[in-house]
């Protein structure tokens, strides 16, 4: 099963929190035990799973990626001059993958996932990929 999920992002960077779409989806899906896929297509941009409690961590995590990372840098050639932004895409990774056990999507207690935007705004696509385990009754 493949989802889409549309993002309109409205800042060169940030973390949008899609968990409730992602187990929404999987509810929907019946899927009792498997893994989900969080897949972004995009050179610049992300998928993290970090804490969603408090939103400096966000904050934070943004600041850093812009100081290790810096949009400007005499060194950079890409001629789109968004070399940042595909530093740091790939520093987070295109995907995460999370277990799926008893129809529940098992996050830890504070995580949460995000697309990272590292180019906005821009409008974004975000593929969900629920894979059932094949030995375990999947559905109600």
């Amino acid at each position: 099963m493949l989802h889409t999920i549309e993002l309109t992002t409205t800042k060169r960077d940030e973390m949008r929190d899609i968990t409730r779409e992602v187990i929404s989806l999987v509810q929907q899906s019946g899927v009792k035990s498997g893994l989900v896929v969080v897949y972004s297509p995009h050179t610049t941009a992300g998928i993290a799973i970090n804490e969603n409690a408090d939103p400096d961590v966000k904050h934070d995590v943004l600041l850093r990626l812009d100081e290790v990372f810096p949009w400007k840098h005499p060194g950079y050639r890409h001629a789109e001059g968004n070399t940042a932004s595909h530093l740091k895409a790939i520093t987070t990774g295109t995907s995460q993958t999370v277990i799926i056990q008893d129809g529940k999507v098992l996050l830890g207690r504070w995580q949460g996932i995000y697309f990272c935007e590292f180019d906005g705004p821009r409008h974004r696509q975000c593929l969900i990929k629920i894979i059932p385990d094949p030995d375990v009754q999947k559905f109600d």
